[in-house]
């Protein structure tokens, strides 16, 4: 019975398991602050294995104890937020508020606004068996019946979300004395004209995709052809979700003009010699931009890993930039593509690419504007992985919060005389020497999840940090608002 009685207690969510290892219980399962993931036997090994293997970086950043206590307070205020935010757009009753609920799912995982419709089926055919034998069976069917969940809805839904995200994000920046690198493929490029070229897609787009007759005709159209899996909406939620659309949209023009024309709607654009030239290399830009964007969202990233990231990306516009001006196109895969298709077909005619490489360069020029800041402080970045070579002054620690000048560069000290330390630091960067190697070898045989295996490079420099006694306690805590 004394077991028994044991097991029935640690099959219960504990309220120690919030501090430790960033969980709330909510409808009976146990659900991870940090990844939203769902564990439904409560056991507290279960919790804990899920804590060490997923979330090893914020262990190691956060040890147990006070600082991990109040960084988990904070993800779960984060989240009272949210909800209390969902409940500010939801104000016109339960309706309403699942219909925002279904949209954030649909957006989360990426799919495309018309599985709105397809979500509500599949609820109401599994309703009405779940719930058969329930009194209230037709109070639950009706209500999942009048839920708005249309693709108009789901679009209107995600535009009020992305807009209050927004608006949320930069009160948070205004208000913080340091923020992460974002980047928006549509910024910095000639905004006019190729914000026409992207308006144009997306009305088509949406005329195709968002209708659901003509999506099944249009995807009949494509299996008739090459089974080709079809266009994918544009939403505002997802960063990469342009560079996938304008992808996806290329590799079916041909079928979109055809459809298009099937349904009496003209848009000669699409067979606009100028207007196709802006579109592919917006196809290829908005790739290189999402390689970029990949790298800058990777997990186990340092400042040091982005301020690097950016630089080279400044180096691969320049060549770019060459590669336009000379007509060579090695970097520009599918504008080179068509250029190839054009001279075939009209030997003489002339592509102005030279308009294309000074959008480059003005794209060139707004990084290095953006980015000039971070340039300046290169020295205090590669301090993170290298305190025993740098040497940092005034204005580069006045970028750390509450920091003692005093009492750094007394500890700077200690440590660039102290073999035993500095050699910790040499060991540190053979290891990101030897990750960065194994990196380039997996990608170069496109092995992504062996990749992803690896350990992050984050968690290296905190475990070296963490290593430190508490006489370096003023680099340790400077540390916390670099890595």
């Amino acid at each position: 019975m004394a077991k028994r009685k044991k097991d029935d207690e640690y099959r219960t969510f504990q309220d120690e398991w919030t501090e430790e290892f960033a969980f709330v219980e909510r409808a009976g399962s146990a659900v991870c602050l940090i990844c939203n993931d769902k564990i439904t036997s409560l056991k507290r090994s279960n919790v804990k294995r899920h804590f060490d293997t997923r979330h090893a970086t914020f262990a190691s950043k956060y040890p147990a104890g006070d600082s991990r206590k109040k960084a988990c307070q904070e993800l779960l205020s984060r989240v009272q937020a949210s909800q209390q935010q969902l409940r500010v757009w939801t104000r016109q009753g339960d309706y309403n508020s699942a219909s925002f609920a279904g949209s954030l799912a649909i957006v989360r995982n990426g799919k495309p606004f018309t599985d709105g419709e397809y979500a509500k089926t599949f609820m109401l055919d599994v309703a009405n068996e779940l719930f058969d034998d329930l009194p209230n069976k037709d109070k639950i069917i009706k209500r999942i019946q009048d839920m708005p969940l249309s693709a108009r809805t789901v679009h209107d839904r995600t535009i009020v979300m992305a807009n209050k995200v927004e608006e949320t994000q930069v009160k948070d920046i205004n208000a913080a004395p340091f923020f992460s690198l974002a980047l928006d493929e549509s910024t910095d490029m000639c905004d006019r004209q190729f914000g026409e070229v992207m308006s144009l897609v997306i009305r088509v787009i949406n005329f195709i995709v968002a209708r659901a007759l003509n999506d099944r005709q249009f995807k009949t159209l494509l299996d008739e052809v090459n089974n080709y899996p079809g266009l994918l909406l544009h939403s505002n939620v997802r960063w990469l979700s342009r560079g996938k659309v304008l992808s996806r949209f290329a590799a079916c023009l041909n079928e979109i003009r055809t459809f298009l024309e099937m349904k009496g709607v003209g848009h000669p654009e699409l067979a606009d010699t100028e207007w196709l030239l802006k579109f592919y290399y917006l196809v290829d830009l908005t790739e290189h931009l999402n390689q970029l964007n990949v790298k800058m969202q990777g997990i186990g990233n340092t400042v040091l890993s982005l301020q690097q990231a950016v630089f080279a990306f400044e180096n691969k516009l320049e060549l770019f930039i060459t590669d336009l001006e000379t007509g060579r196109l090695l970097h520009f895969e599918k504008l080179s593509q068509f250029k190839d298709a054009c001279t075939a077909s009209e030997p003489i005619q002339n592509l102005d690419l030279h308009q294309l490489a000074g959008c480059t360069s003005s794209l060139l020029q707004s990084f290095k504007a953006r980015f000039g800041e971070f340039r300046e402080h290169t020295r205090l970045f590669k301090f993170i992985t290298h305190p025993n070579e740098c040497s940092l002054n005034t204005a580069d620690l006045n970028y750390i919060p509450g920091v003692s000048v005093r009492d750094f560069e007394a500890e700077v000290a200690d440590l660039k005389a102290s073999d035993m330390w500095v050699n910790k630091f040499k060991s540190l960067n053979e290891d990101l020497e030897r990750i960065t190697r194994q990196k380039a070898e997996l990608a170069s045989k496109h092995m992504w999840t062996e990749m992803k295996k690896l350990q992050p490079e984050d968690q290296l420099i905190l475990k070296t940090w963490n290593a430190l006694p508490v006489t370096y306690h003023t680099l340790q805590r400077s540390k916390d608002d670099l890595v």
